[in-house]
């Protein structure tokens, strides 16, 4: 590249970083490769033919709308179809509090851009999402991790933290990515507690909450936060932006995900996403709205969990038979991962040119980390293979482990 071009490169761009999944996703798509790696969902659950059906008759009723510009917000009657859906989990919300996105990505982008200047403290799970760390990363974000256990964020290491006076907290309370960890409400409710004392707002990940396979639902964070700070059912005033999206239940090739927020905070996200793209598609917004119509979610997300379940289930399975007796995992109550630890002596990232050398995949844990740790752990996705790749990834993936402890 030209040196003119290098040199006048912003000042941010020395904190942006390729996406480590994204790059490994160009290795384990290699033929042949059994990946463990990309969070993706399996196409086998993709309801193709309702996509058929509903894009002829959003093309035949609604094209002239569908097909031209829309509102940043988003297409009235899928926000409105949200609030709908969200209050069958108690969030009460109007369409007012929802912005549709171009996946949670860039609802995380947003919140990075409206809400962190250059070194402002962010406190995040040890490790955490990943995608939140290359949003933030970019305009400067100082990650003060918070400690975790098999449940997740520990409130009193939260409360340590308060000291760095936080801008934000970021969690994933349901199927954690990429821990796979579930806050029980006991923590729920602390952490709330903690962060309201403290004035720091909550950011809310919840992109795999439905996808639960064991156990019953706890209520959101935003939920036991409304039924605190709201006044009332019509208007949301809470301390929670609440992040979900339709990648994981639906489809992610739709790129539609969305932010619940008090009208104020919402109204500032919508005044950085008119300067990022205008506004999502019109015509995957309208196409979403027709395939959820009459309650095609809820009969579709149990056929999902019945073949995730079984996937996890085999992988747990095959791990129990055949890796070494000190690699341990932490079983999911849903979602898409597990997160497994290998012994100390073994480093994941070196291990995993071998492992692709077997062709096999999986992601390194220590990209989750702001800090450096994770060397000897991985995340693993389930979702995607299929049952006998999963048989034989695990069996490749048992004798490179093996190989290298000896």
């Amino acid at each position: 590249m030209s040196n003119i071009w290098v040199k006048n490169f912003a000042k941010r761009t020395e904190r942006m970083q390729s996406s480590a999944i994204r790059e490994l996703l160009k290795i384990s798509n290699m033929p042949g490769v059994i990946s463990f790696a990309g969070g993706l969902p399996s196409p086998d659950v993709f309801p193709i033919e309702r996509f058929i059906e509903a894009s002829e008759t959003v093309l035949r009723q609604h094209g002239d709308q569908a097909l031209q510009y829309g509102t940043t917000e988003g297409y009235l009657p899928l926000r409105q179809f949200i609030c709908d859906y969200s209050a069958k989990y108690g969030i009460h919300v109007q369409p007012e509090n929802v912005l549709i996105t171009n996946g949670s990505q860039q609802a995380l982008d947003l919140i990075g851009k409206v809400f962190i200047d250059l070194g402002d403290p962010v406190l995040v799970e040890s490790p955490t999402y990943i995608g939140a760390i290359q949003a933030w990363k970019v305009y400067g974000a100082n990650f003060v991790t918070v400690e975790t256990d098999k449940d997740g964020m520990i409130p009193e290491s939260l409360e340590a933290q308060m000291h760095h006076k936080p801008k934000l907290a970021y969690l994933l309370p349901n199927f954690q990515n990429p821990m796979g960890t579930t806050l029980p409400l006991e923590r729920r409710e602390q952490i709330l507690k903690i962060c309201c004392e403290h004035g720091v707002p909550i950011i809310e990940d919840d992109p795999y909450g439905k996808l639960r396979y064991e156990g019953k639902h706890i209520p959101t964070v935003t939920k036991l936060d409304a039924d605190i700070c709201n006044n009332g059912p019509k208007k949301y005033q809470g301390n929670v932006i609440y992040l979900s999206t339709f990648s994981k239940t639906l489809v992610p090739g739709l790129r539609l995900a969305w932010a619940i927020a008090p009208e104020e905070i919402i109204m500032k996200l919508v005044q950085a996403k008119q300067g990022s793209d205008l506004h999502t598609s019109t015509f995957n917004q309208y196409l979403a709205h027709e395939v959820c119509k009459d309650d095609f979610l809820d009969r579709h997300i149990p056929v999902i969990r019945e073949i995730y379940k079984k996937r996890r289930d085999l992988m747990m399975e095959l791990i129990d038979e055949l890796f070494p007796s000190d690699v341990h995992y932490v079983r999911p109550a849903g979602g898409l991962f597990l997160w497994v630890t290998v012994p100390e002596s073994l480093n994941t990232e070196e291990l995993l040119s071998i492992a692709v050398d077997h062709k096999v995949a999986y992601v390194p844990g220590s990209p989750f980390h702001t800090d450096g740790r994770g060397k000897n752990t991985m995340r693993m996705n389930f979702s995607n293979a299929s049952e006998e790749g999963i048989r034989l990834g695990m069996q490749r993936l048992s004798e490179v482990l093996k190989t290298a402890l000896k």
